[in-house]
């Protein structure tokens, strides 16, 4: 698995969100985007997360920031995600966890001490052009949307 570095063109990717909807990442070109794995919808983790995410969406949105979350879930399984967490930016479906592998979020990963397969928790800033800004892998769950704030001089 290869990791992405800053300067690296994002890999593109046209995936369903929770409605079925397809999304594509090149429908973003011209705005900056904040690019998230998450390992599953509806745990404890990735609920602090995406409720992070969603309580500084105007913060982000203001500065030019679209936010999406990824994770290979099922869309019905992320539309309940949606609903029971009031989420407000999209959130997309992998389930062949084909986007996770072209961005090095999917992979060997350290889990209680064992050495497991996994989605890692990353996070990608892409600017405007399509080129990664900021690659950051094994990210935790609590705090990382404050510390991704502070990094991009929004907070």
């Amino acid at each position: 698995m290869s990791r992405l570095q800053p300067g690296d063109p994002a890999p593109d990717f046209t995936l369903p969100d929770a409605d079925g909807e397809e999304v594509s990442l090149a429908a973003f070109r011209g705005k900056r985007v904040i690019l998230y794995f998450y390992p599953a919808a509806m745990t404890p983790g990735c609920t602090k997360q995406a409720c992070d995410f969603r309580d500084n969406l105007g913060v982000f949105t203001e500065k030019g920031y679209a936010v999406l979350g990824i994770s290979k879930d099922t869309p019905e399984r992320l539309r309940r995600f949606r609903e029971r967490d009031g989420l407000t930016f999209p959130l997309l479906s992998d389930p062949d966890l084909v986007v996770h592998k072209a961005y090095g979020a999917y992979g060997e990963k350290q889990n209680y001490g064992r050495t497991v397969q996994g989605v890692i928790r990353s996070t990608f800033v892409i600017d405007g052009d399509g080129r990664v800004e900021r690659a950051l892998y094994n990210v935790k769950a609590t705090g990382h949307v404050a510390r991704l704030m502070k990094e991009l001089g929004l907070a």
